[in-house]
């Protein structure tokens, strides 16, 4: 199991900055991947970065130049750096792990609880 407790999100204006945070407690060592996702009202659910335990990161195209996803050394804590925030990123934000198994071909998933964040225009 893995439990993933998420936090910073709130209301900035446009042009402003947020960092998310996410800690991932329990099985961490089978983590091979984590990440944002992001669900506007009235959208669909969508990727905003990712970053393997390799350090392989993934941008949406909307987020790349603006966030900077990156993970602790122990490899329990990712933090997304939101920067030149756009009216257009409110969404809330929710956390995910994708934990693998032996002999399991799929890896599992887990999402956090999801944050807020609201910008300003």
């Amino acid at each position: 199991q893995v439990q993933l407790v998420e936090s910073g999100g709130g209301l900035v204006q446009a042009g402003g900055s947020l960092r998310l945070s996410c800690v991932a407690s329990g099985s961490i060592f089978s983590i091979s991947a984590m990440g944002w996702y992001r669900q506007a009202p009235g959208k669909q659910r969508e990727l905003v970065a990712a970053v393997t335990s390799g350090g392989v990161t993934n941008y949406a195209d909307s987020a790349r130049g603006r966030f900077t996803i990156s993970r602790d050394s122990a490899g329990n804590t990712v933090y997304l750096q939101m920067n030149s925030l756009k009216p257009e990123d409110t969404a809330v934000y929710s956390c995910y792990a994708d934990r693998v198994r032996v002999g399991v071909p799929t890896a599992y998933t887990y999402w956090g609880q999801g944050t807020q964040v609201t910008v300003s225009s």
